[in-house]
C-alpha cells in the first residue's frame, strides 16, 4: 500500500470530529475509496460501503429515497448484519456526487446521529455547486489529490530522515551534496514522467516499465475526458475542448486560454461565457487553475483578474505522456531539442495546490510575466516564483522587475531550477527544483503562534 499524508487527515477527523460528515473530493483514480476503505475498517468495528454510481447505473435503490426512514430501510436491507452503534460503524457513501438529494439528507443523517458517515466524489464539487440546500455546519470538505513529490519519494523508499534532513537544509537555505543532489533530481525526472496517480505508481513498483506506466495514464486520461463529456447540455463538448485544449495551451509563449481557440471568431464569445466551463474542470479536479492578478499585492484574492486563466492538468504524468509518449529521453537526459519549461510549471502548479495554496500569476506589458505569485501570510506580503528548466536560470528581466518595485513590497523571491547551489542575490533565492516539495501553506512555528491571548479587564 502505497502511503500517504491524507491517511493522517481521515484519522484526525473520524477520531476527533464526531459532529460532522467528511466530504473528500477529488478527481478520479487518485485512490480517495481505497484510502477510506483503508482507515475506515481500521477504526471502527463496521464498515459499509456503498457506491452510489454503481446504484445509479444498476439497481437505482437510492434514487427514490426521500427521507432518513427510507435511507435506513434501504442501508439496512444491503448492509444487514454489519450496522452497528454510531460508535463503531462507519457508513461510507462513495461518488455521492450520483445523488444530489443525498448531499442534502446528509444534515438530517448527521442530526440522527445513528451511525457515522464520510463521503466521497469525483464531481463533488460540482455537484455542491448544484445543489440548492448544502447542509453547511454538518459537512466538512477536504480535497484530496495524486501522491506528492515527497509521497512519491516514500513510494521509492527513501526514507522520511533522509527527507527530514533535507527539510531541514530547506528551512536554513542550504545545498544537498553532490550525491544527494543527483538522486533527487533523478527522482523528481522519473516523478515527471510516472506522476502521482497510484495505479500508475504502482505499475511502476512493479517492473520501472515506462509502457506499462503509459497505458494506464492513458485510460485515466481517456477516463477524463469521457467524465468532461458528461456534462449536461451543449457545454459537455465544451468542456471536452477546453481539456484537449490544455497540453497545447501550455506550449504557448502565454500557456494561457486563448478564447477564440475554444470555439473560434465566430462564436463571438468573451472569457466570461466560459466561466462554468472552466469552473467544471477545476471543481472536478481533472485540471488547475492559476488565476492572473491585476495588483501583486496582498491578499491576492483581492485583485484577482476574472478574464485571464491557465489551466493545467492535475497530474505531470499524464501531461508527459501526452507530450513525449514512452521517450524517456526526452526528460531524463535533458534532450536540447525539448522545452521542458511548461512540464516543470506543471510540476510545480500540481505540488503547490497539493500543499494547499491557490496559484495566481502576474503579467504586465511593462514588466513582464512572474510565473507564480503565492501569499505570504508571516509577512503579508506576496512571495513570487520563477520556474527554469534550463541552464538560462538567472536570466528573468520580469522578475528583477518586481522585487525592484518598491509598492510591491516584496520581501523575497525564489527561482527553482536544475541547479544544486542555494544562494541568495539581489533579493532573489535561487534553489533547486525539487526543493518546491518543502513549500507549505500557511505553516507556522509552533501552535501557540494561533493562539491569541486572553484580554484582562482593566479596573474602572
Amino acid at each position: 500500500m502505497l502511503e500517504r499524508k491524507f491517511t493522517q487527515t481521515l484519522e484526525d477527523f473520524l477520531l476527533h470530529e464526531p459532529r460532522k460528515i467528511l466530504l473528500v473530493n477529488g478527481a478520479r483514480q487518485i485512490g480517495k475509496s481505497y484510502l477510506i476503505r483503508y482507515v475506515g475498517k481500521k477504526l471502527f468495528k463496521h464498515f459499509v460501503e456503498i457506491n452510489l454510481k454503481a446504484d445509479q447505473e444498476g439497481e437505482g435503490i437510492f434514487a427514490t429515497v426521500k427521507s432518513k426512514d427510507d435511507f435506513y430501510l434501504q442501508l439496512g436491507a444491503m448492509a444487514g448484519n454489519h450496522l452497528g452503534t454510531k460508535e463503531d460503524t462507519l457508513v461510507f457513501l462513495d461518488e455521492i456526487q450520483s445523488y444530489p438529494h443525498l448531499m442534502t439528507m446528509l444534515k438530517f443523517l448527521n442530526e440522527d446521529g445513528k451511525y457515522r458517515y464520510i463521503a466521497s466524489g469525483s464531481q463533488l464539487g460540482v455537484a455542491l455547486a448544484q445543489t440548492p440546500s448544502v447542509p453547511i455546519g454538518s459537512v466538512a470538505i477536504q480535497q484530496m489529490y495524486p501522491l506528492d513529490f515527497e509521497e512519491f519519494l516514500w513510494a521509492m523508499g527513501c526514507g522520511k530522515d533522509a527527507i527530514g534532513a533535507m527539510r531541514q537544509k530547506f528551512e536554513t537555505k542550504g545545498a544537498l551534496n553532490d550525491s544527494m543532489h543527483n538522486y533527487m533530481l533523478q527522482q523528481f525526472k522519473t516523478y515527471l514522467l510516472v506522476g502521482g496517480m497510484p495505479d500508475a505508481i504502482n505499475k511502476f513498483l512493479e517492473n520501472r516499465n515506462i509502457v506499462q506506466v503509459r497505458a494506464i495514464q492513458r485510460d485515466i486520461h481517456t477516463l477524463y475526458r469521457i467524465d468532461a463529456s458528461q456534462y449536461d447540455g451543449a457545454k459537455k463538448l465544451v468542456i471536452r475542448k477546453i481539456y484537449d485544449m490544455i497540453p497545447s495551451n501550455m506550449e504557448n509563449k502565454k500557456k494561457r486560454i486563448i478564447v477564440k481557440n475554444i470555439e473560434g471568431l465566430k462564436a463571438h464569445k468573451q472569457f466570461n461565457d466560459y466561466a462554468e466551463e472552466f469552473e467544471y474542470l477545476t471543481n472536478s479536479g481533472i485540471a488547475l487553475a492559476v488565476q492572473a492578478i491585476s495588483s501583486p499585492t496582498f491578499p491576492l484574492a483581492e485583485s484577482e483578474s476574472k478574464n485571464l486563466l491557465k489551466l493545467y492538468l492535475s497530474d505531470v504524468g499524464l501531461l508527459t505522456n501526452l507530450l513525449y509518449g514512452t521517450n524517456i529521453n526526452a526528460v531524463l537526459r535533458d534532450e536540447r531539442s525539448v522545452n521542458l519549461g511548461a512540464v516543470y510549471e506543471s510540476v510545480v502548479a500540481q505540488e503547490l495546490h497539493a500543499h494547499g495554496y491557490t496559484l495566481h500569476y502576474y503579467d504586465n506589458k511593462q514588466k513582464g510575466e512572474v510565473d507564480y505569485l503565492i501569499d505570504d501570510y508571516r509577512h503579508l506580503t506576496v512571495l513570487p516564483l520563477e520556474i527554469k528548466s534550463g541552464k538560462d536560470y538567472t536570466v528573468h528581466s520580469a522578475l528583477n522587475k518586481f522585487v525592484a518595485t518598491p509598492e510591491y513590497h516584496i520581501c523575497e523571491a525564489v527561482v527553482l531550477s536544475n541547479e544544486q547551489s542555494v544562494y541568495q542575490q539581489d533579493g532573489i533565492t535561487y534553489m533547486p527544483i525539487y526543493y518546491c516539495m518543502f513549500f507549505e501553506n500557511n505553516k507556522m512555528k509552533n501552535d501557540a503562534e494561533y493562539v491569541i491571548p486572553e484580554i484582562e479587564m482593566p479596573e474602572i
